[in-house]
């Protein structure tokens, strides 16, 4: 199994910057992929970025140029420095693995662990 944590969600004006983590555990070496997701109350759960092996990246358009998507994996931790904040990028940010070797797909149904998520609110 695999535990994700994420951390360092709060609360930002616009244009501000913020870093999440997410710390994995447990049996690490089976994650094959990672992702953050982000989710509104009522809306479905969209990606937002997607790191796969190699570290070669995927980026949903809306953050494109502004979010960077970065792991260590001597510390088990994924990342997401997003910079230049709107208020449109209010949400619950997931961080989540698929631990097969699968597409690493843009549909949240796909992955197999999620973190508990942690809130970004962006104020105008």
């Amino acid at each position: 199994q695999v535990q994700l944590v994420e951390s360092g969600g709060g609360s930002v004006q616009s244009g501000g910057s913020m870093v999440l983590s997410c710390a994995a555990s447990g049996y690490t070496g089976s994650i094959y992929c990672m992702a953050w997701f982000r989710q509104a109350p009522g809306k479905e759960r969209e990606v937002v970025a997607i790191i796969m092996g190699g570290g070669r990246t995927k980026y949903a358009d809306s953050v494109k140029g502004r979010f960077t998507i970065s792991s260590d994996a001597a510390k088990n931790t994924l990342y997401l420095q997003m910079n230049s904040l709107k208020p449109a990028d209010t949400d619950m940010y997931y961080c989540a693995a698929l631990l097969a070797d699968r597409t690493c797909s843009a549909s949240a149904n796909d992955w197999d662990c999620w973190g508990q998520g942690t809130q970004v609110t962006v104020s105008s």
